[in-house]
This record gives structure tokens, C-alpha cells and sequence, in this order.
């Protein structure tokens, strides 16, 4: 079974007077429950500008880790990931639709890593990333769903263009806007000594990847690496809540897959 230490933290930042952003976690209880089960880490952020975000991200967050605690055992990670972000997603819409008085705009990112065995699948909905640092290196697991980003991939906006764009915040995906969201789910294989680092943009705005990677790799208690990376992003901007959560994979299970059962490879 895999495993892993970790630490979450979010600020306020130095402008907002409330936290608009979520996180939440479940660990397994036993050997047995990591492996038909696993680890989960979420972090949700609350879309500014819209109605009771933090209620949005709180929800996202308690819904998928409650569908994952009463997940069946040994269910397929891409379609518990889907299917929980998926029912998080109706949940968020329709307490938008039942506020009073008229409804209320209920919106929130999502990112979500599950870990079992030698494998992560994360899933994401929004702008909030996830990061896989191995040899001090970052590499970005997910990619931004916002407008600005889309038009770079479609080769209409340079990335420095995109950079100094208005609309740079302005997501084309997110949870709570429609009653059915396209979640994106990825899955990667994971080695003792990784840190998969969870953010809001309130961190990776103002923080490189390759800034991230370092202080991670000078910083091997996580909860000093958490500190410093949340203190380096007020410093720098501090106009937006600012949350991360790091985890450590300290060993692995390598497995194989065959009629859909796993087997330990030796």
C-alpha cells in the first residue's frame, strides 16, 4: 500500500476579509481500506464574484469525500472521481436554484487527487491545479479552465499575452453553473519521494511551479514548505485566499492490472 505524510493550510490573504476556499482529505483506516479504498485530498475555490462561494467550495469538498468514504470497495478511481465531482456539481446547482429569495449563482473550482497502490488519478473542474514534483522538478498535472487558457491552446492568445489579460481569471469550467459539468480526470503513476502539491490560484498566480519545486526540495518538513509557499504568495500579491495541500508518497505498491483485478508486481 502507498505511503504517504501530508499537510494542508489555507490563508486569507491580506485583502479579503473571509476564506472563500475549501480543503479536505480522507485517509484510509487500515492496510485493507488502502487498498480497496485509498487516500483523497480535494481543494476547492469558491468563484469570486458569485454568491456564497464559500459555500459552494465547502460543498464540493464534504460531498466528495463523503462519496469516497461510501465509495463500493475496489471501485474504479476514474469513475469514483467522476462520479462524486459529478454529484458535487448538482448539489452546488441546485442550492443555487433553492436559495431565497429568487436563487442564488452558486459557483466553485475543484481539484481532487486519489491515491491507491502506485497510481493517482486526479480530477478537475476550474482553475485550481495540481502539481507532481519529482527531482526537484514541477510538472502540472492539470490544465486551467478558464477562457484565457483556452485561447492559448487554440493558439489565439501568445502565454505572455495570456499572462497580462483582463479576463485571465474567467473560467470556462466550473461546478454549480450548469446541471451536467465535463470533469477532466488524469491519471499518472507515482514513486516514493513525489509531493503532489494541491493549489488555488491565490498560490499559483503569484508562485512558479519552479519556485514551488524549490521550496518544497530545501524544505522537507511540509508544514515549513506550506508556510513559506503561502508567505512568499501574500507577499508577492496577498488579494486572494491562498490554499495548498502537499503530499509525500514515502513508498509505493507497485501493481498490475488483469481482467480488472490488481496483482502485485515484484
Amino acid at each position: 500500500m502507498p505511503d504517504l505524510e501530508f499537510f494542508e493550510m489555507s490563508d486569507v490573504g491580506r485583502v479579503r476579509d473571509h476564506n472563500e476556499d475549501s480543503i479536505g482529505h480522507v485517509t484510509p483506516a487500515n492496510a485493507a481500506e488502502s487498498r480497496t479504498h485509498g487516500w483523497l485530498f480535494a481543494l476547492a475555490d469558491g468563484v469570486g464574484g458569485e454568491d456564497f462561494g464559500e459555500v459552494a467550495s465547502k460543498t464540493a469538498v464534504d460531498t466528495l469525500t463523503e462519496g469516497f468514504r461510501a465509495a463500493p470497495r475496489g471501485e474504479a478511481l476514474p469513475v469514483l472521481m467522476s462520479r462524486t465531482v459529478q454529484t458535487a456539481n448538482t448539489r452546488i446547482y441546485e442550492l443555487g436554484r433553492n436559495a431565497s429569495p429568487g436563487g442564488s449563482r452558486m459557483a466553485t473550482t475543484i481539484v481532487a487527487c486519489a491515491l491507491r497502490f502506485d497510481r493517482v488519478i486526479v480530477a478537475h473542474v476550474g482553475d485550481s491545479r495540481c502539481y507532481l514534483i519529482r527531482h526537484g522538478l514541477a510538472s502540472q498535472l492539470t490544465r486551467d479552465h478558464t477562457v484565457v487558457a483556452e485561447q492559448v491552446r487554440l493558439g489565439i492568445l501568445s502565454r505572455r499575452e495570456a499572462s497580462e489579460a483582463q479576463t485571465k481569471h474567467l473560467l470556462s469550467r466550473s461546478l454549480g453553473n450548469d446541471l451536467f459539468v465535463n470533469v477532466e480526470i488524469g491519471d499518472r503513476q507515482v514513486q516514493a519521494n513525489d509531493v503532489l502539491l494541491l493549489c488555488s490560484d491565490g498560490l499559483h498566480g503569484p508562485v512558479e511551479g519552479a519556485e514551488m519545486a524549490e521550496i518544497v526540495r530545501w524544505n522537507p518538513d511540509l508544514s515549513v514548505a506550506a508556510r513559506k509557499l503561502i508567505a512568499l504568495a501574500n507577499e508577492r500579491d496577498g488579494g486572494d485566499n491562498v490554499s495548498v495541500q502537499l503530499v509525500r508518497v514515502r513508498a509505493v505498491e507497485r501493481m498490475g492490472m488483469y481482467r480488472g483485478r490488481p496483482y502485485k508486481l515484484h
